[in-house]
């Protein structure tokens, strides 16, 4: 199937596909991805320098896994930020070279600027016996089954030129993978499964994005028409006639904020895999931050203490034998009491003495660091669950144990440059190569006729404020979707006419894109547990 041709079987082959990219592309393609490689390899070998790993294995398995996870990005680049050029290309406000470029770039950027509170985030989400254990054959199994059942439906839909939501797909996969770990547990007990609030969630998100991104959109081009008597707006393109300046303008900085934000947010899901993958594979260089030194240390222990002593201003009852294992089970069952509480301060006071003990985290030995990290894990998502509870706890000791997260974090949750710049190469060379079927889609197979100059910076300005309110507010909103139905809207308000065929198979893939992930990934873990 070529890019040009359309799952509606359209009448006239899409003018994209003799679109080719300027030969200097090539040239800057192959110098971005050396000077990636060099530095990303440079740096990877110097952390692993304090690593006395003697069998081969472990590197294998760290290539293959890094190669998967960048696979990934490469794919949701092409896949997803395809969606923020559609509107500039088809207006004519850049060609397609610059314009893929130019998304591609500020991915990049979206990505080396990123915090990486959204990369470990979605390994929240992961079955906590398997994140914890990530070094073991389940835990790659996790790993390399959600990874590879999403590059596999992204790269499906995406062959059809449907714009799904590579966010959809791999929370899915997610879910799938929860789901046959419990599955496949003695009894189902012991293990955590399903978050089935993360997937509800995703369920309303997948009936409030089209309906955001069709209603805003078509409310906006309306709105425009209305208050701006510049009949030449409302029209289609004539020839390569570039839109007035300020339009022009518009769709520029709205194609920017939306790859931008995207690189943001998206890049960085892949990046908590990568570091997943770095903790199982050479923990002695990745499970926890060398960089903290003695002063850090220090400060450490004593924020300790004082989350200790806020925590146990609220503990009803012992404190457990094993606060280990009582922590886990806190953070399986994803709830907090006041009986939990001694069993979060004790974890928190022997993982005080233990650190304080090394008065470094560069001099952890090896044995010692992989459970140090996940006990600090424990606490970090026990103190992320305790302030979404109903526990009444005063200000200031909410600002304490704030701190002390923030402390657990800078541990164990940091993400290094290299990684950061291995993700942004990967997402920002799919954006510029595997546009061209998601482009064709949005702007040539939704509608009838030609994108409007209003209609696309219509589609664009709703898709570019739904990011920002989605990062603002935690809104559960698909920028994929919110674009995608934004373009259907303003056909609509403008009475151009669906094609309704393109609209079913894109209905079709967005209601799949759950179920199909979630079993993708499930019999992949299955069977990838069976075999290693």
């Amino acid at each position: 199937m070529s890019d040009g041709v359309s799952i509606d079987q359209p009448r006239i082959v899409s003018p994209l596909v003799s679109q080719r990219p300027n030969p200097w592309f090539n040239v800057l393609a192959g110098f971005v991805v050396v000077v990636g490689v060099i530095y990303a390899g440079y740096h990877l070998a110097d952390d692993l320098s304090v690593v006395r790993e003697t069998h081969v294995y472990p590197y294998i398995l760290l290539g293959i896994a890094l190669l998967i996870a960048l696979g990934f990005e490469f794919v949701n680049g092409f896949h997803d930020t395809a969606n923020a050029v559609a509107t500039v290309i088809y207006t004519k406000s850049m060609s397609p070279n610059l314009a893929v470029v130019w998304s591609g770039f500020f991915n990049f950027l979206g990505v080396l600027v990123s915090s990486g509170a959204v990369a470990f985030g979605i390994v929240s989400l992961l079955p906590v016996e398997l994140i914890l254990q990530v070094g073991s054959g389940a835990g790659f199994a996790m790993v390399f089954a959600l990874l590879i059942a999403a590059i596999i439906w992204n790269l499906g839909t995406w062959y059809f030129g449907l714009p799904a939501s590579s966010s959809h797909t791999l929370i899915g996969s997610i879910m799938g993978v929860g789901l046959m770990n419990q599955l496949m547990a003695a009894n189902g007990s012991g293990t955590s499964g399903v978050d089935w609030g993360q997937a509800t969630k995703i369920g309303e998100s997948l009936l409030l994005s089209p309906l955001v991104g069709f209603s805003a959109a078509a409310l906006l081009l309306l709105i425009a028409k209305a208050l701006i008597p510049v009949p030449a707006l409302f029209n289609e393109p004539k020839g390569d006639e570039a839109p007035p300046f300020w339009i022009r303008g518009l769709l520029v900085l709205t194609c920017t904020g939306v790859s931008f934000a995207h690189g943001s947010n998206d890049g960085q899901k892949g990046m908590g895999l990568i570091m997943l993958i770095l903790i199982g594979t050479v923990p002695t260089a990745y499970a926890l931050n060398r960089t903290m030194h003695e002063q850090d240390v220090s400060k450490f222990v004593a924020v300790s203490a004082q989350a200790e002593t806020a925590l146990g201003r609220y503990a009803v009852g012992t404190t457990p034998d094993d606060p280990h294992s009582a922590v886990i089970d806190i953070v399986r069952l994803r709830t907090v009491s006041p009986q939990s509480l001694p069993a979060i301060a004790a974890l928190t006071r022997q993982v005080a003495a233990r650190t304080d003990s090394y008065h470094s985290l560069a001099k952890v030995p090896a044995n010692a660091m992989v459970n140090i990290r996940n006990d600090m894990y424990l606490i970090s998502e026990s103190l992320r669950l305790l302030s979404k509870s109903q526990i009444p706890i005063a200000a200031g000791d909410k600002a304490t144990l704030a701190e002390y997260k923030k402390e657990l974090d800078d541990a164990t949750k940091f993400i290094p440059t290299w990684v950061k710049v291995a993700v942004a190469i990967a997402l920002g060379l799919g954006t510029m190569i595997g546009w061209k079927r998601i482009v064709v889609t949005v702007g040539e197979k939704i509608g009838k006729t030609h994108l409007t100059y209003a209609q696309g910076a219509s589609a664009e300005v709703v898709a570019m404020l739904t990011i920002g309110a989605a990062d603002m507010y935690g809104l559960p909103v698909s920028t994929t979707h919110v674009l995608s139905s934004g373009v259907a809207g303003t056909m609509v308000a403008s009475r151009s006419g669906l094609q309704w065929a393109t609209v079913r198979n894109l209905a079709m893939a967005w209601i799949l894109t759950l179920p199909v992930s979630i079993v993708l990934a499930g019999g992949l873990y299955w069977l990838l547990r069976t075999l290693l």
